[in-house]
């Protein structure tokens, strides 16, 4: 498995076509900003989307933003639309995204990365602490946690 950032890649539109095919309605809204080129104006122009590739198929991807659901600008990095395709789950595949990210974070400067998620016991099975509840930009409680990069 190889993990790829989407906006680097030559096969875009392949891997947008394989986006596509996610069952969950914040890939749809990924896939938006993607086609609508707001990605960057949302999520921060230094951020990136990666996905774990196996061959030609889409395993699993993530966001590596500058700014995420959470409008409180004081938390950077952040891991963001975190989805692993079903026939893969159970793999632990999100934890090669995750290591790549954290070796971003890392190279740029940062002790921690974060996550806001409704999910409870998932992220801390990588290592993630839940440090409290955060307002989303939708106003909605959103569970943060955080993890070292090092």
């Amino acid at each position: 498995m190889t993990v790829i950032d989407f906006f680097s890649s030559e096969g875009r539109e392949h891997w947008l076509a394989q986006l596509r095919k996610c069952d969950w309605s914040a890939g749809e809204f990924l896939c938006q900003l993607i086609d609508t080129k707001k990605f960057h104006k949302l999520l921060g122009s230094s951020s990136r989307l990666l996905l774990l590739t196996d061959g030609d198929m889409l395993v699993s991807f993530c966001t590596f933003s500058e700014k995420d659901e959470i409008d409180d600008t004081e938390l950077t990095p952040w891991i963001g639309f975190v989805y692993t395709y079903p026939e893969y789950r159970g793999r632990r595949c999100f934890g090669v995204l995750l290591d790549h990210a954290k070796c971003l974070a890392a190279e740029a400067g940062f002790d921690t990365v974060y996550i806001s998620t409704d999910h409870i016991g998932l992220y801390e099975k990588y290592g993630f602490e839940y440090i409290g509840d955060l307002k989303n930009r939708w106003n909605d409680d959103c569970r943060v946690y955080r993890s070292d990069v090092r």
